[in-house]
């Protein structure tokens, strides 16, 4: 499949997906604390999506993934599976990873959570992994190299002595959830892909205290850090528009820190 430009009624039905997502983690936040589990999370995520907004979550069956919301903690890079018997704590950093599908078309976005006392370290480890979501945000446009956004992302992380997860990448989405181009992290060979308006696809980052290696456990889903590390991830849907991109997951506790570097036409 090669990349698929989008028209204006798909960006507009993505515009809605989008919103939706974004929508589901600014509800879960008050929930999102010492005493929970994950399990109970992903619940109030599933009926929200379903019966709130009438919408379908994308994860739930995907290639067999047996929730609807991924929920990773502390060293788990991504795809962890949500569960009754797993209760977040005290200084814990969680990921939580949200993909709606309304009108067939997909809004896929995550944000992390520090929960109560947290270290210097683990929340300058999510504050960078953000920053460098928006340093990618802040230069796509229409007519740079697609590997300039992996590039830029690596070589802030790493000025910020973190790693850069080499494994896992961002993606084409739209009707499908998973499209061309592959976003990389890290700067690597695009083929020569170029940015034109109306691509649409996510750029996630995700980023270990120590090195980017991983490890996948027995579930065959879950993804953590090999050596025992912390990790954080930030995402969001964009598509290029005219002059830069429009971020389809915004969350509105963001609006003041990204306005400014972006342009949406």
């Amino acid at each position: 499949m090669g990349i698929i430009i989008k028209t204006e009624e798909d960006i507009q039905k993505m515009r809605a997906a989008g919103h939706l997502a974004a929508e589901v983690l600014e509800m879960i936040a008050p929930n999102v604390k010492p005493g929970v589990s994950t399990g109970e999370l992903d619940r109030l995520c599933h009926r929200y999506i379903v019966e709130v907004q009438h919408a379908i979550p994308a994860c739930l069956n995907y290639h067999g993934f047996p929730k609807s919301v991924c929920i990773s903690v502390n060293d788990v890079i991504c795809h962890g599976i949500p569960s009754n018997n797993k209760i977040l704590k005290d200084g814990d950093i969680v990921n939580i990873d949200v993909t709606v599908i309304k009108e067939a078309f997909h809004g896929d976005t995550s944000t992390m959570f520090i929960l109560g006392k947290h270290t210097i370290q683990n929340k300058r480890l999510c504050r960078i992994t953000q920053e460098s979501l928006y340093l990618a945000l802040r230069i796509v446009k229409p007519g740079i190299r697609l590997r300039t956004l992996g590039k830029t992302i690596q070589e802030f992380i790493e000025r910020n002595n973190f790693s850069v997860v080499r494994e896992y990448c961002g993606h084409g989405i739209g009707k499908n959830f998973h499209e061309e181009p592959q976003i990389l992290h890290y700067d690597a060979d695009d083929h020569g892909i170029i940015l034109q308006k109306g691509m649409a696809f996510t750029i996630e980052p995700m980023v270990n205290i120590g090195d980017y290696h991983i490890r996948t456990m027995n579930d065959g889903w879950t993804v953590k850090t090999k050596d025992r590390s912390w990790s954080a991830q930030y995402e969001h849907t964009v598509v290029v528009t005219k002059n830069g991109c429009e971020i389809m997951t915004l969350r509105k506790e963001e609006e003041k820190f990204i306005s400014a570097i972006l342009i949406n036409e």
